[in-house]
């Protein structure tokens, strides 16, 4: 029997410490075990927890809300929020300039994010820019010595291929599961806007989210976001943001603030077997294009109703998420090749991407007062057309930024007389300025100062 365990452990040992790069981790050591110890050694000082803490509403009588009623009994204005703390995982991805990724709804609405390192340092983290539509955030730490975890590319990943996921599970603390890609470009979950998850049999559990999801060579290949179960602990099915996604979204954050996403200006729908058989199609894989709206990029590039998109740049499409989230990780202005089929035959044209009419949730931080999501003045806005700033999108009850006077519906016009137009712009200004900002408002057709510290 223990002949028999003794080569079976000798079998594994070779298979794992075969060519295969996802595979060079996992060796015998001195002490005669199959471990990834050294790896991990190596790797998980870049993994943090992340502590959030933001503001829940308070359900109370409506009776309570009456001001007769408080003026008649003498009662005090009662609080419409109590502070609420959770806490997820992320990953450092540059030391130099101590980014930190992580997930969208692990910062969302967080008036405090603290990042604590494996060596127990906690740190005050400033959110670089958030964008939900994939569930990506990025945070900007300080501090010497930290170390990042090298990327890989998610575009060369196997089902089979071991991974192994780093996380703060339940707030326990960091934690390391293993396990295999299960599977890969997963979507129709509803979770976010753009889909193609890994999906992976790594325990992940509440509190991952956030976390590293990294291959045994030590590269980072995906953010874990979410788990499937009924019972809200992990049942073997958990999903990873791709890091190619995830680094693309980092990008534009860095540059922006926020992801300004490329529009080609159709409608598709997945061309399934039944309408490639009633349109007479050679093949039953890509995305149909259903309407070209008027004066877009994919009518200026020459692209018609009932055209099939089957490639992007040369990388096919099997369906209309493919092409989705394949132009929605492109930026405004990118030069597209598309391969399309067109009555039995294959076409390319190429398009120029203009900026994208979808407002996804936004959240920016500098050192604007916790709580303001900022946007660019659009038509329709407060002060469109009248004024030039930056809109105030929505302010959270309580949050520092309601507490200097700032409400949704505002237009910032200026810091420190500095005029701004732009997120951006705001964001440089304020970096500039000193300890205390002056904003310059406008409000309902008037102007007034705000001051934050």
């Amino acid at each position: 029997m223990i002949r028999l365990l003794g080569v079976a452990l000798f079998i594994v040992a070779t298979a794992l410490s075969g060519p295969s790069t996802a595979q060079v981790g996992a060796s015998v050591d001195e002490r005669g075990v199959l471990t990834i110890a050294p790896l991990l050694e190596r790797v998980t000082p870049a993994v943090v927890n992340i502590s959030v803490v933001s503001e829940r509403p308070i359900e109370t009588n409506p009776l309570f809300q009456d001001p007769f009623f408080r003026r008649f009994f003498d009662l005090p204005e009662p609080p419409r929020s109590r502070p609420q703390l959770s806490a997820g995982s992320g990953v450092i991805v540059d030391a130099e300039n101590g980014y930190v990724l992580t997930n969208h709804h692990v910062i969302r609405d967080g008036k405090e994010i603290i990042v604590t390192l494996k060596d127990g340092r906690k740190l005050d983290a400033e959110l670089v820019g958030s964008d939900a539509a994939t569930d990506i955030a990025l945070l900007k730490i300080k501090a010497d010595n930290l170390t990042a975890m090298p990327l890989g590319d998610s575009d060369q990943l196997k089902v089979g291929d071991f991974v192994v996921a780093v996380g703060n599970p339940f707030g326990l603390g960091q934690t390391v599961t293993s396990g295999i890609i299960s599977a890969l470009g997963r979507g129709g979950l509803n979770i976010e806007g753009y889909e193609d998850f890994i999906q992976t049999d790594a325990p992940i559990n509440p509190g991952n989210s956030g976390g590293a999801l990294l291959t045994l060579d030590g590269k980072l290949i995906g953010i874990n976001t979410a788990i499937l179960t009924p019972v809200g602990g992990n049942i073997g099915i958990g999903f990873a943001v791709p890091i190619n996604m995830a680094r693309a979204v980092m990008e534009q954050l860095i540059e922006h603030g926020e992801v300004r996403r490329g529009r080609l200006g159709i409608m598709i729908q997945d061309l399934t077997p039944d309408l490639a058989q009633a349109l007479g199609l050679p093949r039953s894989a890509g995305a149909l294009v259903a309407r070209v709206e008027e004066g877009t990029p994919a009518e200026r590039a020459g692209i018609r109703s009932g055209d099939v998109v089957i490639a992007v740049n040369g990388r096919p499409v099997s369906s209309s998420r493919d092409l989705r989230n394949a132009i929605g990780l492109m930026r405004t202005g990118t030069k597209v090749e598309l391969t399309i089929l067109r009555d039995g035959k294959e076409e390319t044209v190429t398009a120029v991407l203009d900026e994208s009419q979808e407002s996804p949730d936004r959240v920016r931080a500098s050192r604007v007062p916790a709580g303001a999501e900022l946007e660019e003045l659009r038509p329709g806005m407060s002060g469109y057309g009248r004024v030039e700033g930056v809109a105030v999108r929505r302010v959270a009850p309580g949050s520092p930024a309601a507490r200097i006077g700032l409400r949704s519906g505002d237009v910032i016009l200026a810091v420190n007389r500095e005029a701004v137009k732009s997120v951006a712009e705001l964001q440089r200004a304020i970096e500039k300025a000193g300890p205390v900002v002056a904003l310059r408002v406008y409000r309902d057709g008037a102007e007034l100062y705000l001051v934050a510290r």
